[in-house]
């Protein structure tokens, strides 16, 4: 913001920006002076600005101009009762607001860090772990534990459990990895199959099991993304059943969507179906399934708040 000023000044001024930023470094802008100016914006009136700013008229005083000395500007315009901003006030006042704001946000995040009254914990869910089982259990979560924020991210292709050890991530909702990590606390959430997905009008959605080699007749949707797709496609391989994909995608919804509105088919895992019109049927012979775990660091090194979320979730009656 400050440079920003100090361009637009040097401008005005025939001076050059790095001159500027020179003269404006001499000085150190202070907190209260941001203060003093938002409720001199306010009143437009010295003695209450000073009033509401718990200080004397002429403390003020200086404090407006040595601000004005370090913007390289008068900000407001000295007339008795017609006193008014300038535009470099005007200009001044929203920005300085802003960093008010900032400043109590983060004056409230240290406070309620320091008292244990708040935080924000970092989960990162995979892409192929479908929200409908998670929306009632994270509001029940959030209504057992309110002192806390819940912020989902994606977990990314390259990203496993040691970004939880790095700290990235406070935890992971994901497929159980075949790699154990001793540094970790592992609770299991629920098993589910892998399963045929396909629009509720389609012609295999009226079977109750559906038989591998009547995939075949039907255009094959490969989701890159998927965790298991090498398996999936040995499974068939071992049956002599090519499935040769059509489209191909690590958009989820996009896959999903592509599969609801048309013919195409797709194996996923059956919790995951989120779009509209999208139907499972279990599929003969085929028993490959997974299992959905939330990860953790072990011990006590992990926030108190994280490890209550994961023993909720461990408790938790999944569908």
């Amino acid at each position: 913001m400050r440079r920003a000023y100090l361009f637009r000044l040097s401008q005005e001024r025939g001076l050059s920006e790095e001159a500027s930023v020179r003269r404006m470094d001499r000085r150190t802008m202070e907190l209260n002076q941001v203060s003093y100016f938002i409720n001199l914006a306010k009143t437009l009136n010295f003695t209450a600005a000073a009033r509401l700013s718990g200080v004397s008229q002429p403390s003020l005083t200086r404090a407006i101009r040595r601000l004005e000395e370090e913007l390289g500007g008068p900000l407001i315009h000295r007339d008795g009762k017609n006193s008014r901003l300038t535009g470099l006030g005007r200009d001044v006042e929203t920005e300085f607001r802003r960093m008010l704001v900032a400043m109590r946000s983060v004056r409230n995040h240290s406070e309620n860090w320091a008292m244990g009254m708040h935080r924000v914990l970092d989960v990162a869910v995979a892409p192929t772990v479908g929200p409908q089982e998670f929306a009632a259990f994270f509001e029940s979560a959030l209504a057992e534990v309110p002192s806390i924020e819940i912020k989902l991210h994606s977990l990314q292709p390259n990203e496993d459990t040691s970004d939880i050890l790095s700290g990235k991530y406070h935890a992971c909702i994901m497929p159980r990895e075949t790699r154990p990590e001793p540094k970790l606390d592992v609770h299991p959430l629920f098993r589910e199959r892998f399963v045929l997905g396909c629009s509720a009008s389609h012609p295999l959605a009226s079977r109750e099991i559906v038989r591998g080699e009547d995939l075949l007749e039907f255009p094959f949707v490969d989701r890159l993304k998927c965790e298991f797709r090498d398996q999936i496609l040995d499974h068939f391989a071992r049956h002599d059943l090519l499935m040769q994909p059509r489209f191909r995608s690590d958009r989820e919804d996009w896959v999903q969507h592509f599969v609801a509105d048309g013919t195409a088919i797709c194996i996923l895992p059956e919790r995951s179906a989120t779009a509209p019109g999208l139907v499972t049927r279990p599929i003969e012979g085929f028993a490959l399934e997974r299992e959905v775990v939330i990860a953790t660091v072990s011990g006590s090194t992990a926030p108190v708040e994280i490890r209550k979320i994961a023993q909720l979730a461990a408790g938790y009656a999944w569908h």
